[in-house]
């Protein structure tokens, strides 16, 4: 294929994707990475009832494609926190086959499953092959389709949960016709001298590696079977070879295995927060999130991913997918990865590091209240404050010098890293109190001032006034640079990822500094459909110079939210579900391409990304339950509830249920049900017992064209503000409001 052909056919492709934003009237893609504002997140916005997810679907297709030889991205099967951990190949290509390239780790023995008498490899053809979807809509038991010679071919893989197949990462995998004639199906291994007998097959050295049903035979190096609509062929394949002698009896029991697959991960998520939107794609999200996250976790290692150089830990991202699995309720969970989190050490980041642990130590503490927990993990944590408390000095009173980030190997004075432990700092003085030590709780709280002032003080050379708003760099005294836009350069890219950090710090709150980073990244090309950007600068495997990393725009996110912002909040969360995540499966990854590679979809980078999941699962949970220091003292005073969600959840006839949310000040349930055209919302709330908040508000976001005036409790009646809120400080335990609203 030329050089050109190639062009013109990708133009082809790329134009019949932005049919849907020309018919909309839209900004078309190049403008839109041209632009410094997020055009398609502005429109979103304005929209009737604000942005959705039906808005940013067709707008480009899908992350689907990886950097490795397999091509289609994998997904990771797995039992709960297991050790050993295998790979679909979502075209349904294959199980555990090999990448080929440095970003990929090689498991098991390659599987590759092919179709028909011509023994064509499943999934090939893209038009041919539809998105895997998951059983029930969140399951971890995929499917995927494919036609060929007009049949449609139907494969199902999952994970056993059994502890022992689950040692060895068991993959059952069942195919079958949804339509179509006799057919056949194909497995060939990629190992030599394998030996078939009675439907195993083992290796050289006699280990058990595959075990099928009586449908399969065996032929040139391939077991082969014939399938229908209701002949269906299922096998079992080891990714971590079994000693033949460690069991005696067949474990093809496939229903058997399959409902304890199901019931297993219902366990997991019975025993979390339970949240029921209108929207089922947003249920099936969230559950399908938290399952991710054990089925990438091996033992009390939160990795990062899992399959690729991301199977590891880092300080900030660990810490950011962790959290939000506590605040779903999987504190029990959380009581396993803090310890594992502390004792993460990186000497190019040891700021960036100390920060973000006291941060989560904090969190922790606040949600559990968990005051010998806190004490248990004095040595490891004490390690951190003693540094922020001893190493700082020199001509500007900061923190010795580290790397400007992980990728940017420059050591700099980092406003960022400075900003985090301040507020580490002011953080860790009530909880050092609660825990009894009051004069390590008097000398930081002596100390925080002072070091904010030097912090501040620093940065007021380095402030870029030229632009509006100003700039704020992250490297000080180093002369960064003005990033405009944001993305045209690599450090410019990283800026836009680490300065999330200072807006999560809360260091200009209260002041008119408050807003100067979230909106310069909003007005200088920071955003695309609310989603954190950066940009390319080399020509690898990407497909174009833009792209995204949403997961490090969490703090923006709840920045807004926190100002009281709903609308770009919603942005990035629909943006996020529709093209941060694969279609149906929701898998992110740390950057994702904006440009499309076909019709199928776009390329990322080393999915899944269990940090990606927090910030979705963060946003969602923030939407509904909002638990806020206000006063900025490091002590949680506000509870706000239904802060956030999307007006069309509210319609009438529809439900919100959230039960059994941590915040904190101990678990919050409530459900609010739409009866417009009865002029009500009935809610019932069940307000934490453990502590009392400053103060609670309840909103009630209701679709464009009405408008709450009241609410009123048994004798009480409470009158809304003009958003469709209102202060319910004063109950307590579990309360009916009825909320009177009215047509516009």
């Amino acid at each position: 294929m030329t050089l050109r052909f190639a062009l013109l056919r990708y133009v082809a492709i790329f134009n019949c994707f932005l049919l849907s934003a020309t018919s909309q009237n839209l900004p078309n893609f190049d403008q839109v990475v041209a632009a410094k504002h997020d055009l398609w997140g502005e429109a979103a916005m304005h929209q009737t009832n604000g942005a959705s997810y039906e808005f940013f679907q067709a707008l480009l297709p899908p992350p689907r494609y990886v950097n490795a030889d397999f091509h289609f991205y994998p997904i990771v099967l797995s039992a709960p926190n297991a050790k050993v951990k295998a790979r679909l190949i979502s075209n349904g290509s294959g199980i555990n086959l090999n990448a080929g390239t440095r970003s990929w780790h090689e498991v098991g023995t390659p599987v590759t499953f092919r179709v028909g008498p011509d023994e064509f490899r499943f999934g090939d053809i893209l038009n041919r092959v539809q998105h895997p979807t998951l059983a029930e809509g969140y399951l971890p038991i995929a499917e995927i389709r494919y036609s060929h010679d007009w049949n449609m071919f139907k494969e199902e893989a999952f994970a056993s949960v059994d502890p022992l197949l689950a040692s060895n990462g068991v993959v059952f995998v069942k195919f079958s016709l949804a339509h179509g004639s006799n057919d056949f199906i194909t497995a060939q291994f990629d190992s030599k001298q394998l030996k078939f007998s009675q439907g195993k097959v083992t290796d050289d050295q006699g280990q058990l590696l595959a075990w099928f049903d009586k449908s399969w035979n065996w032929d040139r190096n391939a077991a082969h079977a014939k399938i229908n609509t209701t002949n269906f062929a299922t096998l079992a394949l080891f990714t971590k070879p079994l000693a033949t002698n460690s069991s005696s009896s067949s474990p093809l029991d496939y229903s058997a295995q399959r409902q304890k697959c199901a019931d297993t991960w219902k366990q997991i998520l019975a025993q979390g927060m339970n949240v029921e939107t209108p929207e089922p794609l947003v249920n099936h999200a969230w559950k399908n999130l938290i399952i991710q996250d054990f089925t990438i976790t091996k033992g009390d290692n939160l990795y990062y991913s899992a399959g690729n150089q991301y199977e590891k830990m880092y300080g900030a991202e660990t810490s950011d997918a962790a959290v939000p699995l506590m605040g779903w309720g999987y504190e029990a969970d959380m009581r396993r990865f803090l310890p594992v989190i502390l004792n993460l050490v990186d000497k190019r980041l040891t700021n960036h590091f100390a920060g973000h642990k006291l941060d989560t130590l904090c969190r922790f503490y606040w949600q559990t209240r968990d005051i010998e927990f806190i004490k248990s993990l004095r040595p490891r944590w004490q390690i951190e404050l003693d540094w922020i408390l001893n190493s700082r000095g020199g001509e500007y009173g900061l923190l010795p010098k580290d790397n400007y980030c992980t990728d940017i190997e420059q050591p700099v004075y980092s406003f960022s890293s400075n900003a985090k432990c301040w507020a580490a700092l002011r953080d860790l003085v009530p909880v050092l109190e609660a825990i009894g030590d009051h004069n390590t709780a008097k000398r930081v709280a002596e100390i925080a001032p002072k070091y904010k002032q030097d912090i501040l003080a620093a940065l007021e050379k380095n402030i870029r006034y030229e632009t509006q708003p100003p700039f704020i760099p992250v490297a000080l005294f180093y002369d960064e640079g003005l990033h405009d836009p944001i993305t045209e350069t690599r450090i410019g890219s990283y800026w836009d990822l680490v300065a999330n950090y200072v807006i999560g710090s809360r260091i200009f709150a209260g002041s008119e500094r408050e807003t100067w980073v979230p909106k310069y990244l909003e007005t200088h090309g920071g955003l695309c459909m609310g989603l954190t950007r950066s940009a390319a600068t080399n020509h690898t495997f990407w497909t174009g110079k833009h792209r995204t990393n949403p997961l490090y725009g969490k703090r923006y996110i709840i920045d807004t939210l926190r100002r009281d912002d709903p609308e770009r909040a919603l942005v990035s969360f629909y943006g996020m579900l529709a093209h941060g995540m694969t279609r149906n499966t929701f898998i992110g990854a740390e950057g994702t391409s904006l440009q499309p590679l076909d019709e199928g979809g776009r390329f990322f980078y080393c999915p899944p990304n269990t940090a990606s999941n927090g910030q979705w699962l963060w946003t969602l949970r923030n939407l509904l339950v909002q638990d806020f220091d206000t006063n900025e003292d490091g002590t949680p005073d506000t509870l706000r509830l239904l802060f956030a969600t999307p007006k069309r959840w509210l319609e009438d006839g529809k439900t919100i249920k959230i039960e059994r949310a941590p915040t904190a000040f101990g678990p919050v349930s409530i459900s609010a049900q739409s009866k417009l055209s009865q002029g009500e919302v009935l809610v019932q709330v069940d307000l934490p017992s453990r502590n009392q908040p400053d103060k609670t508000l309840l909103r009630i976001r209701v679709p464009a064209g009405w408008k709450v005036l009241s609410a009123q409790a048994e004798t009480r009646t409470f009158q809304a503000d003009d958003t469709g809120a209102i202060d319910i400080s004063s109950l307590k335990g579990s309360q009916t409001l009825r909320f009177q609203v009215t047509a516009n």
